[in-house]
């Protein structure tokens, strides 16, 4: 059996299945659990959600007050994200821009964002590479947030639901990140809570602010 190709048309068609099947189900999913208990107490500034998908997270942090920049390749998820964020009414609409764009070559602006989140992505590429486009993006002071699912489950040996996918690791995303520059808050292997489904990579860390002659706070 060929191993899947995770390009834009491949998940636009898991898309477009799940949502012609499911809608319901997906409309009432909840947001991330790491995202929630990472980043409850963060006041809300200017976010980035890379990766959004139909943007249960997104709408979770327009809904605090954050303003946020949405990006997925999937059309057919932003056109679902942009329908529930209507149906959330205009304060949370309004604080949301969707955005079609492939992370594998789209560039956030530097220094542009109080917080960058990107969550079970597959990654088109070195892990790294895509950790510090990201972290460029994240303003001094500011919070990035990755989490990553392993393809194997190292309790069982058994495929998980990322099989054949490059997602997020801890090893990676701290090579990814300057100390000199990066104060990392969590760097943690986290089980499912789902029995049977493997880990979780999370890592939350803080972008030290800046001193004079470039040297961190």
């Amino acid at each position: 059996m060929d191993k899947p190709t995770f390009d834009h048309d491949h998940w636009d068609r898991l898309w477009s299945k799940a949502l012609r099947e499911h809608a319901d189900k997906i409309a009432l999913r909840p947001p991330n659990a790491h995202l929630q208990t990472e980043l409850a107490t963060l006041p809300p500034g200017r976010a980035l959600d890379a990766g959004c998908g139909h943007g249960a997270e997104t709408l979770w942090l327009a809904t605090r007050g954050w303003r946020v920049d949405a990006v997925d390749f999937s059309p057919t998820a932003l056109a679902c994200g942009r329908a529930l964020a209507e149906r959330a009414g205009q304060a949370v609409a309004e604080r949301i821009d969707w955005i079609e764009g492939d992370l594998a070559q789209w560039t956030p602006a530097a220094e542009r964002y109080d917080l960058a989140v990107c969550l079970y992505v597959h990654v088109a590429g070195a892990v790294e590479t895509l950790v510090k486009r990201l972290a460029a993006a994240v303003v001094p002071g500011g919070t990035l947030l990755l989490a990553g699912h392993r393809p194997i489950d190292p309790a069982t040996g058994a495929a998980t639901a990322a099989a054949n996918q490059v997602q997020v690791s801890v090893e990676a995303a701290l090579a990814a990140l300057d100390p000199a520059a990066w104060e990392i808050l969590v760097a943690q292997e986290r089980p499912r809570a789902i029995a049977g489904t493997g880990v979780d990579a999370v890592v939350r860390a803080h972008r030290r602010s800046h001193t004079r002659h470039g040297a961190p706070a």
